[in-house]
């Protein structure tokens, strides 16, 4: 059944990636990846409040492996940090991968911290 749930989240998760990334990168000009920076840290809050909230082990699944783990995306971080860097823009491409990094990591405990505060 847990496997069921992972599913669900992540049918869920991956094309809300697709639509906020698309739609966050319209408001924009320039080669900055800014769609997947907000994806990635929205979806590290969003775990960080899951984890803090000792979520059951079914909604866990759901909104924890299945929705922030198919709506994040490492690779795409990945492959966007590269991509600048190739085209020679190499401060870019550095904030992107830095930035993303530590700006996910204060999203996720804020998350948690949050998570904690609404689970007791």
């Amino acid at each position: 059944m847990t496997a069921l749930w992972v599913a669900l989240g992540a049918a869920a998760g991956a094309p809300l990636r697709y639509l906020l990334d698309r739609y966050v990168q319209s408001r924009h000009d320039g080669v900055f990846p800014r769609g997947i920076l907000v994806v990635n840290v929205l979806g590290s809050f969003v775990l960080g409040i899951v984890v803090g909230s000792a979520a059951p082990p079914p909604v866990a699944a759901l909104l924890g492996t299945g929705f922030c783990g198919a709506f994040t995306t490492w690779s795409t971080l990945a492959q966007d940090t590269v991509a600048l860097a190739r085209s020679g823009n190499r401060r870019a491409a550095t904030v992107n991968a830095i930035g993303s990094v530590l700006v996910g990591s204060v999203a996720a405990a804020l998350g948690l911290a949050a998570g904690v505060a609404v689970g007791r």
